[in-house]
């Protein structure tokens, strides 16, 4: 059927049109095999730390020297990530993060002698810094035959379609380019459909008639070995649209990858975070409950610094039954001079609160303070993170909470790294669909905490009291 890229199409009428998914059940142990046989490691540079969302079983690390790096290259099995963060900063600072990093990468493999697949991993909904870190990735890394453009995330209802990327509305498929998303004071954009947005980002250097696609008729029609075909067909670094609905869908894709990687092909990925999952072929695992949760005592301190609407929702239910105390932060005085005392009011409220044995919970005021220009944006949303960063590390000095949920994506990178001082954590699971939980490592403030990490793009309007609830 023919899809708008202008307005929503009905879930159930979008799917139904679409093939059969590629019958073979037995991909993901083929994936792994692969993997096995050459030795390759998939590394994935998270530009926030919600890219580990649909895996678990493995270590991130955040700004790692070049041998712990290489330490991670000698004992993961088949999938590491380092949150870089660079969705936080300006173009020329996520440039120079994937040009150093991509240095460690190289070196890790001379040392190691073990082959590794890179993953620019980024936002679901389009907002990052592409093409710059691809560019980047590619001058350090490169040549490579093909860049795959895969924003496929299906546990927050991210979808591919004839070129088209939707998000899950409700009962609909919006087009990308016509949600909130898509208005970023930063990472703005007017394309959902994938080939022109590549021409958008890129400033027409690459034309969308220059942009390759891989459509869900060749993958569910004819398979890895279908798409193989397409991938070899792929020279110069040329983009290439995954279209994929389905989980079974990036399975052929990356079984057909590996497949053709194995006869000399590069590949660089720039994805969401599904494909993490299904190049890495780990099998997914339901949410995390009892027994399977890490040890928690005490009351839980949720942070909500994201100030898209759906953590305004989701924030409105987690207060609504009065049972935390809650600190609304005005964003205001955090840019004058009134900004460490509004700061320290903070850290007192909340570490009084937890010494007591309630739960708190911290949120920026859901007004939106917007610059004159992308620069002038990411440095105000620095200025609210920081002052953030410094309520949790003073209320971490005066009390221990149980748990930590941390809503926002930047919020959540920044408070385990500047606030807990965490540099390699290890990813547990997923407490929901999307939401990673992580357990802090040794050399943080806060050792053995469970750390929620919790998308700001990501739930329905009661998922984070959910959240809060399960851990509680």
């Amino acid at each position: 059927m023919p899809l708008s890229d202008q307005i929503p199409t009905p879930a159930t009428e979008l799917l139904a049109a679409l093939p059969p998914e590629w019958l073979d059940a037995g991909l993901r142990d083929q994936i792994r095999a692969g993997l096995a046989q050459s030795g390759e490691v998939v590394v994935s540079l998270d530009d926030d730390p919600t890219g580990v969302q649909t895996v678990h079983g493995i270590r991130a690390l955040i700004a790692p020297t070049p041998d712990e790096v290489a330490r991670e290259f000698r004992e993961a099995d088949t999938l590491f990530a380092i949150l870089i963060n660079s969705r936080a900063g300006n173009a020329d600072a996520a440039v120079a993060v994937n040009r150093e990093i991509a240095a460690g990468l190289a070196a890790a493999a001379r040392a190691t002698g073990r082959r590794f697949a890179v993953i620019s991993r980024s936002d679901s909904t389009l907002r990052g810094h592409y093409p710059a870190e691809t560019d980047a990735l590619a001058g350090a890394l490169g040549p490579f035959d093909g860049t795959l453009i895969i924003p496929a995330f299906f546990e927050g209802g991210r979808i591919t379609v004839e070129d088209i990327h939707f998000v899950r509305e409700g009962d609909g498929f919006t087009p990308a380019a016509r949600t909130e998303f898509a208005r970023d004071r930063a990472f703005g954009y007017g394309e959902s459909n994938l080939r022109r947005w590549v021409a958008e980002k890129t400033g027409g250097r690459i034309p969308a008639g220059a942009v390759a696609s891989i459509g869900l008729d060749l993958i569910r029609r004819e398979g890895p070995t279908g798409v193989a075909v397409a991938l070899r067909g792929l020279q110069g670094g040329q983009p290439a649209i995954i279209n994929a609905a389905s989980e079974r869908d990036l399975e052929v894709v990356a079984l057909a990858a590996i497949q053709v990687e194995a006869e000399g092909k590069r590949f660089l990925h720039r994805t969401a975070a599904s494909w993490l999952r299904a190049r890495a072929g780990i099998a997914p695992l339901p949410p995390l409950r009892g027994a399977d949760l890490p040890g928690r005592e005490g009351p839980g301190l949720i942070v909500a610094g994201s100030y898209v609407g759906k953590t305004s929702e989701q924030l409105n239910a987690l207060l609504a039954p009065g049972d935390l105390t809650h600190f609304q932060l005005p964003i205001t005085p955090l840019l004058d001079e009134r900004r460490a005392e509004f700061i320290e009011a903070a850290r007192r409220a909340l570490a009084d609160t937890l010494n007591a044995g309630h739960d708190a919970a911290l949120s920026t005021a859901r007004e939106h303070v917007a610059g004159d220009d992308p620069a002038s944006g990411l440095a105000i949303g620095r200025a609210i993170s920081t002052a953030l960063i410094a309520i949790v590390r003073g209320v971490a000095a005066t009390a221990r909470p149980g748990y930590l949920i941390a809503k926002g994506g930047i919020t959540s990178h920044d408070l385990a790294a500047e606030g807990l001082g965490a540099r390699r954590v290890d990813v547990l699971g997923q407490l929901l669909p999307g939401v990673p939980l992580w357990r802090m490592g040794p050399e943080t403030r806060l050792p053995g905490l469970p750390y929620v990490v919790f998308p700001g793009n990501v739930g329905g309007p009661s998922a984070l009291r959910e959240a809060f609830e399960v851990l509680r």
